[in-house]
């Protein structure tokens, strides 16, 4: 049996090796997530709030924008000291990245006093406990990348597999004790077990690295350079978080409670199509970066990740077309549901556009090379601003014209039908544009 995986080892080479391994790992634990999305949380949570949880999560997000920005900006830096075994100044690096992880939390609760009461108003949300602990989870979540990253920087994949199967069951757990109680804190509370316990995790995978004294890192350069980086990831953070947001919000807002709760529903089937893909995207960074410093063309490597991953894709989103009413039917409240099973199939065509365009941006972040960002960050911004023009004219009355509102109003603007076509066209555009840089793009110099 060793043999045989040898040879299949070599066959395939490291990248596709570790991405399968990765891949048989995970969805021992996406048995288990699949069970809390699809089962428990509709449970728990009615129709009535279920599609409140995605703008909910979006939020938590963009508060944490700033330390997952700043986690980010070392992602790279992460990469290159590990590889050189610089681990004195690895740690250093870590307890910055934590110091400012904590300054950051700091600066959001002072943030959600204000924003998050407003918020959780407009998406019909009444629960007081809410805002701490989303912003726990967030943060948790944001911190939880800083050690990822040095694991995935050394190609400690079997670690990561390990902690990634372990992490879903204490989630589950922790998501079944505490949703009985309180039904979004407790969903909350569980989405911040699984990173907690992944970070602590990773801190053990890598005492033998950290178990040396701290050597210095930082100095004027060093801080020049990582406030650029810091200030460029932000930027881009931030654009896509407001695009995110408004995106969730909208759906959540606008649209009835039914049509929000079975756009949440059908995403829990959608998510199946990225199971592959994610496991590709955290395996292809450092052989990328790798690839990059060679001065070798990461083209073909991103072109063979996405298709592999569309591929999967296609044949997850077939079944769909003939089991997916059934299957609706028989969850929690899936007589409510059943209606939106064609809302699968068309998401899990959303999600697949996605897969060319994050594969591209994660090899020329690992290359540190970020022109796309002068088309991504405007259409980011224009995204959210469109969605809102069209669909959010209820609150700018006196800003735009009434044959405006009349038009969209007879149009039949609040229906999930159309925020699936504008998703569908959003993601279809950065598609073009990922494809377009990539045919004008040259191989990194050595």
């Amino acid at each position: 049996m060793f043999r045989l995986l040898d040879k299949l080892h070599a066959r395939l080479g490291d990248f596709w090796w570790y991405s399968l391994m990765l891949f048989c790992a995970c969805r021992i634990a996406d048995v288990l997530n699949a069970l809390v999305g699809l089962w428990l949380v509709p449970k728990y949570v009615g129709p009535s709030e279920l599609g409140a949880v995605m703008p909910l999560t979006q939020f938590a997000n963009f508060l944490a924008l700033p330390a997952a920005a700043f986690a980010n900006t070392f992602r790279n830096e992460l990469t290159r000291l590990s590889v050189s075994r610089e681990f004195g100044k690895l740690k250093t690096l870590m307890r910055g990245v934590f110091i400012a992880t904590a300054a950051f939390l700091i600066l959001a609760i002072v943030v959600a006093r204000f924003t998050l009461p407003l918020f959780l108003e407009r998406i019909r949300i009444v629960e007081g406990s809410l805002g701490l602990i989303i912003i726990a989870a967030s943060f948790i979540s944001a911190a939880c990348p800083v050690y990822s990253f040095a694991l995935q920087a050394l190609k400690k994949f079997k670690a990561h597999a390990i902690l990634s199967a372990i992490g879903a069951p204490i989630r589950f757990v922790t998501m079944l004790l505490a949703m009985p109680f309180r039904a979004l804190s407790g969903y909350f509370i569980g989405q911040a077990a699984t990173p907690a316990f992944t970070m602590v995790g990773d801190v053990l995978c890598l005492r033998k690295e950290l178990a040396v004294p701290a050597e210095p890192y930082w100095d004027r350069s060093v801080f020049k350079r990582f406030l650029i980086l810091f200030v460029i990831f932000a930027g881009w953070s931030a654009t896509g978080g407001i695009s995110g947001l408004v995106e969730s919000t909208v759906l959540r807002q606008r649209l009835p409670d039914l049509d929000s709760a079975g756009y949440y529903m059908a995403t829990r089937f959608s998510e199946i199509a990225g199971y592959f893909f994610c496991t590709v995207s955290f395996t292809i960074f450092p052989y990328t970066a790798d690839m990059a410093a060679e001065g070798k063309d990461m083209r073909p490597l991103i072109l063979k990740a996405s298709l592999a991953s569309i591929a999967f894709g296609a044949l997850v989103a077939l079944p769909f077309f003939f089991i997916a009413k059934p299957i609706l039917a028989i969850l929690p409240h899936g007589t409510e549901y059943a209606a939106y099973w064609w809302v699968i199939p068309w998401c899990i065509g959303i999600t697949a556009l996605t897969f060319p365009f994050s594969f591209y941006t994660t090899a020329e972040v690992s290359a540190q090379k970020f022109d796309f960002l002068k088309w991504l960050i405007p259409f980011d911004l224009a995204y959210p601003v469109l969605l809102l023009l069209v669909t959010g004219h209820g609150h700018l009355a006196g800003f735009i014209p009434t044959s405006w509102t009349e038009f969209l109003t007879a149009h039949n603007i609040y229906s999930l039908e159309t925020m699936l076509l504008w998703m569908t066209g959003a993601n279809a555009m950065k598609l073009f544009f990922c494809l377009a840089a990539m045919a004008n793009a040259k191989p990194t110099s050595k």
